[in-house]
């Protein structure tokens, strides 16, 4: 299946390392030719592209298209990409959205034919050997057809004690919601092992907050 991807930071980068070992085709953007020359070179993608317009140009449709960019740069990335979309196109949100921006930009994408999926993605670098959380929240039949993509992205039978790899809610935000209690029951886990961690080794915790 070909996947185009914006945002190809460390996480990014591994998740198409990932795809591509899964057979799929990752079309990258990234601003500068240089980039895309070492990115090919390194097997992270398999074409490139240097403008948002000319990655769309280079993907067949129905185009599948993910975002792996700070919550705070959707929109803006939206608003640039989505004018070369056409009615059938689906767009993923894999970073860690607010839920009610998921549900607007969904009604805002409908009308124009354009389907919005938002993915939690956990996994970190770690991700590329072991596979990825994925939290998906979309329509049921465009979920399906993006599963080849999932289904490689989630951890394999062998990466780790069999659960379930992915968890799947019926509407664009389920998935950032999901992902957020996902991230508050980690930090409440670190939390409270750090208070653990004080308490048995008798440190000052004026000092570790400094």
């Amino acid at each position: 299946m070909q996947l185009g991807m914006i945002g190809l930071g460390r996480m990014g980068a591994f998740m198409s390392q990932r795809l591509i070992r899964g057979g799929h085709t990752i079309v990258g953007y990234v601003r500068h030719a240089e980039t895309v020359e070492a990115l090919l070179k390194g097997g992270t993608i398999t074409k490139g592209a240097t403008s948002l317009p000319d990655l769309v140009s280079k993907l067949s449709t129905p185009r599948a298209i993910w975002l792996m960019v700070p919550a705070a740069s959707v929109d803006a990335t939206l608003e640039t990409i989505v004018p070369h979309l056409a009615p059938g196109d689906m767009v993923i949100d894999g970073g860690n959205s607010y839920y009610h921006d998921d549900i607007r930009r969904a009604a805002e994408l409908k009308p124009k034919g354009i389907h919005y999926v938002d993915c939690g993605t956990s996994g970190g670098v770690w991700g590329l050997e072991r596979g990825y959380c994925l939290m998906i929240g979309g329509e049921d039949a465009v979920v399906q057809h993006l599963d080849p993509i999932f289904s490689v992205l989630a951890p394999g039978i062998k990466a780790a004690p069999r659960t379930s790899s992915r968890s799947l809610a019926s509407q664009a935000d389920h998935g950032a919601s999901i992902n957020c209690a996902h991230t508050s029951m980690t930090a409440w886990r670190s939390m409270v092992a750090w208070t653990y961690s004080i308490r048995e080794t008798k440190l000052d915790a004026s000092v570790c907050l400094r």
